[in-house]
C-alpha cells in the first residue's frame, strides 16, 4: 500500500503559513515524494504536467510571472490551479497577488508561503517527504549503537539479545531499541528506531522492565541509528560447523538493502558483548580495505610457497601501514 502524509502535518513540521486553505485542507494527502517548479507551465506548456506533486514558486518563477500582463498571468495560473494539484508554496515570503488568490478560491486549492529561500525550502521539504514516505518494516530484534555503528541484534526469544544489549550499555554504548525495531529505508540506507511507547525501556528476565535512560543517563540512549551490521545470535549447536576464519562474507537483505551479517553462537562463558565490539571494529577495517583473515591466509600461502612473488594485495597493504 502506498504511503502518504497529510499536507497539514508537513505545514506544521516546516513552519509554513497557509494563506488560502482548500475546503478539504485537513484531508489532503501527499503520496509523491518529488516536488515541481512549474516554470514550463507558466510559459504555457502543460503537457506531461506532474500535477500530483507539490508545486514550488521560487524566485525565478515569481519574477517571470510578475512580468506578464495581468490577463496572461491569470490565464497561466488558471491552467495550473485547474489541475488536481495538492498545493502551491511560494518561497521568500512572496506576496501573492489577488488574482491568484481568487483563482485558488474558485478552484478550491491551497496556497502556502514560506520564509525559506527556494533551495532550502525544497531541501527541507524533500527530506521531510522522504522520511514520511519511506518504506518501513517492523521486526523483532534489538538495535545498539556501538562505536558509532548501528548493530541490529537478531535471534530467537530467550537467546540473550536484551542481556547482550544491557552489557553493551554498561560498556558505554547506546541503546536505540530493545525487542522491537522500526526500520525505514531512506536513500538506500536503513535506519532503525524504537516504537515511541517503549523507547528507552528494556526487559530483562528476572529483573523486569528497566528504564535505561534513568539508570544510565541520557548518553546511554539514542532515538535512531543507521543499520551497519546484523548480528544473528543462536544457541550453540555442537553438531554445527561454525566459521572459524571469517573468509566467507554473509549478508542479510532488509527492504532490498544488503547489510553485512555475522552469526554468533551463544553458550555459557562467551562474552557476547565483547565479541560484538570486536565485530564492529573488524567491520571498519574491512570497509577500509583490510581483511585480517585474507591477509593471514595470504601470508601462510606465501610462507608455504617462498618462490612466489609476495605481491598479494593484503601483504602489500599491511607492509605499507
Amino acid at each position: 500500500m502506498a504511503k502518504s502524509v497529510k499536507l497539514s502535518e508537513l505545514v506544521q513540521e516546516l513552519d509554513l503559513k497557509v494563506i488560502m486553505p482548500a475546503k478539504d485542507y485537513e484531508e489532503i494527502e501527499i503520496s509523491n515524494g518529488d516536488v515541481n517548479r512549474p516554470g514550463l507551465q507558466l510559459s504555457g506548456f502543460m503537457e506531461a504536467f506532474p500535477y500530483k506533486r507539490i508545486q514550488i514558486i521560487g524566485n525565478v518563477e515569481y519574477n517571470y510571472y510578475m512580468q506578464m500582463t495581468p490577463e496572461l498571468r491569470y490565464e497561466r495560473f488558471r491552467g495550473i490551479l485547474s489541475e488536481e494539484i495538492p498545493c502551491i508554496i511560494f518561497s521568500y515570503n512572496r506576496e501573492v497577488t489577488q488574482d491568484i488568490l481568487d483563482l485558488a478560491n474558485y478552484y478550491n486549492k491551497t496556497l502556502i508561503i514560506s520564509e525559506y529561500a527556494t533551495t532550502k525550502l525544497i531541501s527541507k521539504l524533500s527530506m521531510s517527504l522522504e522520511k514520511h514516505l519511506a518504506e518501513e518494516l517492523t521486526i523483532h530484534a534489538g538495535l545498539m549503537e556501538v562505536y558509532g555503528s548501528g548493530v541490529l541484534i537478531k535471534g530467537q526469544s530467550s537467546v540473550g539479545k536484551s542481556e547482550t544489549a544491557l552489557d553493551l550499555v554498561i560498556r558505554g554504548h547506546r541503546l536505540v531499541a530493545d525487542d522491537v525495531v522500526d526500520i525505514k529505508k531512506i536513500d538506500n540506507q536503513l535506519y532503525g528506531t524504537s516504537p515511541e511507547n517503549i523507547r528507552h525501556f528494556m526487559e530483562i528476565r528476572g529483573l523486569g522492565i528497566l528504564d535505561i535512560r534513568r539508570l544510565y543517563g541520557v548518553g546511554s540512549v539514542k532515538i535512531d541509528s543507521r543499520i551497519d551490521l546484523v548480528i544473528e545470535l543462536e544457541k550453540w549447536d555442537e553438531n554445527k560447523e561454525y566459521d572459524r576464519l571469517g573468509l566467507e562474507d554473509d549478508s542479510d537483505f532488509i527492504l532490498g538493502v544488503e547489510v553485512p551479517k555475522l552469526t554468533v553462537p551463544v553458550k555459557p562463558g562467551r562474552n557476547i558483548a565483547m565479541i560484538l565490539e570486536v565485530a564492529v571494529r573488524n567491520l571498519r577495517q574491512k570497509n577500509l580495505g583490510y581483511n585480517s583473515a585474507k591477509y593471514l591466509t595470504s601470508r601462510l600461502f606465501n610462507d608455504m610457497n617462498p618462490s612466489e612473488t609476495k605481491n598479494n594485495h593484503y601483504v602489500n597493504m599491511y607492509e605499507n601501514l
